[in-house]
């Protein structure tokens, strides 16, 4: 039988990538995104097998009218990907703080509306893949990122106590933690860097955009993570953390070896903070 997915932030990049695996795979899609001009056109040539749905997760009624539309056009969610999000990028003083909350809006508050409004659904079927999309940047911190990172790790913990909420119910919960993959995430239509400007900063980092440079030199292929995270979605037990890319796997194997060495350089410190009975 198809699976029913629900993939946010389809018109490009990674999301566009999964939502066309799972169609390659036999399987139907609600593809949503903010400009359904954009999804309409790359889906059209599928026919009924997708349903294009208007989506700005930052805004909470939404998300409940999209996944209504989903329920009427097919009748349930299996597989809810959120994957809609942008960077903000810059050295946290440099950031305003308009522009912390737009980040935590889109990236945090907006994949909660969508997974509230899924939520219900799968809990009356009893199964369902919720995935959310993090970062290596979810479990470990970069100079130039701060806001962005502190999303990050906010859906990881999100996502990571939701698993245990969800699981009596026969629902999963997957988190993708990519490294840097050939998207338009880099890209100036996507990516946003901090307004404000202190001197300080500018000795290491001239203009703030440190990652600029790495555009379009990203080692990892999304159409075959596009495909990896269906396979994923396809198993009977998937993981709760995925990570994606060798140089993800690099990262989190030296981010591991770190906090091992800190925990145990201070372990004798940490026991005598416990109190006596």
């Amino acid at each position: 039988m198809s699976r029913i997915w629900f993939v946010t932030g389809a018109g490009r990049g990674i999301g566009a990538h999964i939502a066309g695996a799972a169609l390659a795979a036999g399987d139907r899609v609600v593809a949503t995104g903010r400009n359904l001009g954009a999804l309409e056109s790359r889906y059209g040539p599928y026919g009924e097998r997708v349903l294009c749905v208007p989506l700005d997760t930052a805004r909470e009624a939404d998300s409940a009218t999209a996944v209504a539309a989903a329920l009427d056009r097919f009748g349930r969610i299996d597989v809810l990907v959120n994957n809609a999000g942008y960077g903000q990028l810059g050295v946290f003083e440099e950031i305003a703080a308009a522009d912390v909350v737009r980040q935590f809006e889109t990236n945090v508050f907006g994949l909660m509306h969508v997974t509230r409004a899924a939520l219900p659904v799968m809990r009356r079927q009893r199964s369902g893949h919720v995935i959310n999309l993090a970062s290596v940047g979810g479990f470990m911190g970069f100079a130039g990122s701060a806001v962005y990172c502190a999303a990050k790790f906010a859906v990881e913990g999100f996502s990571e106590s939701l698993a245990l909420e969800v699981q009596p119910f026969g629902i999963h919960v997957t988190i993708v933690e990519p490294g840097f993959f050939r998207t338009d995430f880099l890209d100036t239509s996507s990516v946003r860097y901090g307004a404000l400007a202190v001197d300080d900063y500018r000795r290491d980092m001239p203009d703030g955009r440190t990652y600029e440079s790495y555009n379009g030199r990203q080692p990892g292929d999304p159409a075959r993570l596009g495909r990896a995270i269906v396979q994923l979605a396809g198993t009977a037990e998937p993981p709760l953390h995925f990570v994606a890319g060798t140089d993800a796997l690099g990262m989190l194997d030296g981010a591991l070896q770190r906090r091992r060495l800190e925990v145990d350089a201070h372990r004798a410190l940490s026991a005598s903070t416990d109190g006596d009975f």
